[in-house]
């Protein structure tokens, strides 16, 4: 059984990129594995300062809902990020809690496999890219880990709108092959 983590990065409430996030977990529950969705909605996760006393302390300075978000991923075998993509790039909350995930960069982190899950209004194949490639990024930062999959839900505008997206089973299969 592995712990997995999920951020929702979606302002959104029942945000299509929020809908491929529960698929997968529950592709991962299905699988026997433990799982936790986190929405960044309504949390409070302020800009690193740069300070970099986080890879002193192996913690941030900054006490808000970023700190306990970053414990918990210290501790997951297995994270996966869910974006709408604004822009042609992962949204800005997502970026933001990447940037505060930085005490991990020093420590003893236990993730391996880290998935990307994005949803936009365009659906051309190339829409994502540039998200993929600020979280390959950061991942690239850990050299344990390493982008194990994606998942693009593209053509969804508004929240929820297509309950029957062929992206939602690839998010369930994804979650139930780890």
């Amino acid at each position: 059984m592995k712990k997995i983590l999920l951020v929702s990065a979606s302002p959104r409430l029942n945000s299509n990129s929020e809908a491929l996030a529960k698929a997968f977990a529950r592709g991962a529950q299905e699988a026997g594995h433990e799982t936790e969705l986190i929405s960044l909605r309504g949390k409070t996760v302020n800009f690193c300062r740069g300070c970099f006393v986080c890879q002193e302390k192996q913690r941030c300075v900054i006490r808000d809902d970023a700190d306990a978000i970053c414990q918990k991923a210290l501790n997951a075998d297995v994270l996966a990020f869910a974006t709408p993509i604004y822009y042609y790039e992962m949204s800005g909350q997502l970026k933001t809690l990447l940037d505060r995930l930085n005490p991990l960069f020093p420590s003893d982190y236990a993730f391996r496999d880290v998935y990307l899950l994005t949803s936009a209004a365009e659906d051309e194949a190339y829409v994502p890219e540039r998200a993929v490639s600020g979280v390959e990024g950061w991942i690239a930062c850990f050299e344990r880990a390493r982008l194990a999959g994606t998942v693009f839900m593209g053509g969804v505008t508004a929240a929820g709108e297509n309950p029957e997206h062929p992206a939602l089973d690839r998010a369930y299969r994804m979650g139930k092959e780890i």
